[in-house]
């Protein structure tokens, strides 16, 4: 059976590369490897995503599906305020992600764990490059179990290639948040923020 980024232990023969790359002002030389997603490089979606987000974010952020933890470091060196929590199935993928974080002195929680399955916490921000080679019923279930880890308030944030789906991922997104905006379109990805009502 072939692996994917999202196996939970990769067997592929370990080959580390260095994703060397630049966000809002912070140089960043992060560790990558075979058997997790985009090694050697920042791919395209994820550095959409990146340059998206709000110029500030706050309180705890979970980075889902983190593979070596881009999007949480970078949110970290950006906010060194949030509390950033990254979560992966992929083992391999998860470890690089600690010793990446490490290396620029970002204090995270890393959780092991298939979407949900093994976070009980609530947050004030999700942020995911979800795996859409998964299916669309399993990147759906983690677009509802997001809003259901979601503060008052808090928000999802997310990218899709519109050929992988994202106009119907839309639409989906609109039946479990009362608030969806499209951030960014470009290179053919769409980035979402999807807000989940404040309390009154």
């Amino acid at each position: 059976m072939s692996e994917h980024y999202y196996t939970e232990n990769p067997t592929s023969e370990s080959r580390p590369a260095e994703a060397v790359f630049t966000y809002r002002g912070h140089d960043l030389r992060l560790t990558t490897d075979s058997g997790v997603f985009s090694r050697g490089e920042l791919d395209a979606g994820t550095r959409i995503l990146l340059a998206a987000l709000p110029e500030r974010l706050s309180g705890s952020v979970l980075d889902l599906g983190c593979g070596w933890g881009p999007v949480g470091i970078c949110v970290a060196q950006e906010n060194p305020d949030c509390r950033i929590t990254f979560s992966d199935i992929n083992l391999r993928a998860l470890e690089l992600a600690r010793q990446n974080a490490q290396k620029y002195g970002v204090q995270g929680t890393f959780i092991h764990s298939d979407g949900f399955a093994s976070i009980d916490g609530v947050f004030d921000a999700v942020i995911t490059n979800p795996p859409i080679r998964a299916g669309k019923q399993t990147i759906y279930q983690m677009f509802s179990d997001s809003a259901a880890h979601l503060l008052p308030g808090g928000a999802l944030y997310l990218v899709i290639r519109k050929q992988q789906g994202a106009p119907s991922a839309q639409k989906y997104l609109g039946t479990i948040f009362p608030r969806v905006e499209i951030l960014d379109k470009s290179g053919g990805y769409w980035v979402f923020c999807c807000e989940k009502e404040a309390d009154k």
